[in-house]
């Protein structure tokens, strides 16, 4: 009878979400409802009444609010606005050199901010507009941001992994080492999918810079003060100085102090970061709330392990149960943002992931990989709709979906890696963790 209850559960969850229920309201709806149905009244106010604060509670979870004033600071004081200048001083003579200037860029924003919505804004604003006046069709040049800004949830401080590492219960540190490398591959795919456009297609992306970089060394004192705080976040945190909230804690101080050094730091600077910092984290905290109901119920009513014990007894290989979780989450990508899309399913998948003896630290890059995919397809591609808000003079929103067409390509080439040779995630966490 649970388990029926259980299944009820997962199918009305379902129906909910595609009734466009807001996510956080639909789990706690469908597990404190399905806790009663199995066990009463009492016990289901009970978790309704205890999970808002075992979830918010957990230390960990104080770093997710610190990551996020560092890249809202960063972001509307404009600290980051060089790494554009920086990168196209050394990389705007190559072919389609603006738009490989704009990746790296992108890669080196993240290490800030932590959004790709954010990346996304951040560097559409400033690259969009040189890169159409230099002969770059509009759709390709917008294409390239939205897909670049994807890159702002691999590297760190990705929001993402630090709520996966809270729910799967594994090191932080690990999935954002892990992060490392995916980012920077995705990045180097990313540059190869322009380099093969200017080459073949110069009436796209013209091949040769058409624009004459500005002078390095100026622009690299530009953003040295926020290069020199990122690698001391990051620096403290992956020797094992720092924890993941003593190095979220280090990043939100020092971007403040240097945005106030530097004459930036406006009480309006200070009023819209601190609102964005606790709307994002309050939205972040409810939806954590309702997966970590929904995660109680499924192992109450045995959901869980009778997805595990089906896997099992079928015969089905691993590959072939990673290929339709592959799949699933490219679907939710098409229509959930991102954060959603992760909480609804890894109570799920994450027993099954463990029972099969996988990592749970390149499951979590796998998972933050595909979700990002999300971000860029269509019908509800959220950084497609950035760039069209941040460019609206320039692309309408069918053109971008159209530029990141390519760039989409080149990341379902990186999922296959990541599934092919889990050592390209792996790498690093086994490193670092033997050099402790």
């Amino acid at each position: 009878m649970s388990v029926e209850i259980g299944l009820w559960g997962v199918a009305i969850l379902m129906g909910l979400l595609a009734l466009r229920l807001p996510v956080a309201l639909a789990l706690i709806l469908v597990s404190f409802g399905g806790i009663w149905a199995m066990l009463g009244w009492n016990p289901a106010m009970g978790i309704l009444a205890n999970t808002p604060y075992s979830f918010a509670a957990r230390w960990t979870m104080s770093a997710v609010p610190m990551f996020l004033l560092m890249g809202f600071v960063a972001y509307h004081t404009g600290l980051t606005g060089g790494l554009f200048d920086a990168a196209k001083a050394l990389l705007a003579r190559l072919p389609g050199g603006l738009a490989i200037s704009s990746i790296f860029a992108c890669s080196a924003f993240a290490a800030v901010s932590g959004s790709s919505l954010a990346n996304s804004a951040a560097m559409g604003r400033i690259a969009i507009p040189e890169m159409v006046k230099a002969g770059y069709r509009p759709s390709i040049a917008a294409g390239c941001i939205a897909a670049g800004g994807t890159i702002g949830a691999l590297i760190p401080p990705s929001i993402l992994m630090i709520i996966y590492g809270v729910i799967a219960e594994t090191s932080i540190v690990q999935v954002f080492l892990g992060g490392i490398s995916i980012g920077l591959i995705t990045a180097l795919s990313y540059c190869i999918v322009v380099l093969c456009i200017a080459w073949f297609r110069p009436d796209i992306i013209p091949p040769t810079g058409a624009v004459e970089p500005p002078d390095l060394w100026q622009s690299l004192r530009q953003v040295l003060p926020i290069v020199l705080l990122i690698i001391l976040v990051f620096g403290g945190l992956f020797s094992g100085m720092f924890t993941a909230t003593q190095a979220g804690a280090v990043g939100a101080f020092g971007t403040v102090a240097l945005a106030a050094a530097m004459g930036r730091l406006t009480r309006d600077v200070i009023r819209r970061s601190l609102n964005e910092t606790v709307i994002t984290t309050s939205s972040l905290l409810i939806i954590g709330i309702g997966a970590t109901m929904f995660t109680r119920f499924l192992g109450i009513s045995g959901v869980s392990n009778l997805i595990a014990s089906f896997v099992s007894d079928s015969g089905m290989s691993m590959m072939l149960v990673l290929l339709i979780i592959i799949c699933i989450y490219l679907l939710l990508g098409t229509f959930m943002e991102p954060f959603g899309a992760m909480l609804v399913t890894l109570p799920i998948f994450l027993p099954l992931i463990d029972a099969q003896g996988l990592s749970l630290v390149w499951f979590g890059v796998l998972v933050v990989k595909l979700l990002e995919v999300g971000m860029i397809t269509p019908p509800v591609g959220m950084n497609v709709f950035v760039i069209k808000n941040v460019a609206s003079r320039y692309v309408m929103v069918t053109d971008v979906f159209r530029g990141v067409l390519p760039f989409i390509l080149a990341d379902l080439v990186v999922v296959a890696l990541i599934v092919a040779v889990p050592s390209l995630v792996l790498f690093l966490p086994e490193l670092v963790s033997g050099a402790r």
